[in-house]
């Protein structure tokens, strides 16, 4: 009788594995990426309104919020916008170290590579933002690259 059960839970199992295979195929596809499919980033990848919200840490001279050199939090969201051909402007608010918001207001030319990398550099102060470019323009992941600030950016397009 024990031979019988085991037979009968091992053919179960096997049932079971046969029908999870076999479904399982059509669960996920696979994808795979067709040679020339993409013919990569441009400046023209960029164009129009981007939200974006952003976190790390600067000094409180770099902000022009005061004199000292250590790293305090910095934090804001706000609007740009990137005029398809080299150029992004706007205006966000920031908290510096967990006081009031502070409006600002950007300007920068920006390059983009066929990688779809994108870096920038604001006017007059040279601060500079490297990042990669997702989902062909739906969404910029960036991060400062000027010391001594260490920053982090989520850009999505509107």
């Amino acid at each position: 009788m024990k031979r019988i059960v085991g037979m009968l839970f091992a053919l179960a199992a096997l049932v079971a594995l046969a029908i999870v295979a076999a479904t399982s195929k059509h669960i996920v596809r696979p994808v795979y990426a067709q040679e020339g499919e993409h013919s990569g980033c441009t400046n023209a990848t960029l164009k129009g309104n981007y939200g974006v919200a952003f976190s790390g840490f600067s000094t409180p001279a770099a902000q022009g919020t005061g004199k000292g050199n250590q790293l305090l939090p910095w934090y804001g969201a706000g609007l740009l916008t990137f005029d398809g051909v080299g150029s992004v402007s706007g205006t966000f608010t920031a908290q510096f170290n967990g006081g009031g918001g502070v409006p600002f207001t950007y300007a920068a030319p920006y390059t983009v590579s066929s990688d779809c990398t994108v870096s920038m550099t604001n006017n007059p102060d040279g601060d500079g933002l490297a990042g990669v470019i997702i989902g062909g323009g739906a969404e910029i992941l960036a991060t400062d690259t000027t010391a001594p600030d260490t920053l982090n950016g989520d850009l999505k397009k509107q």
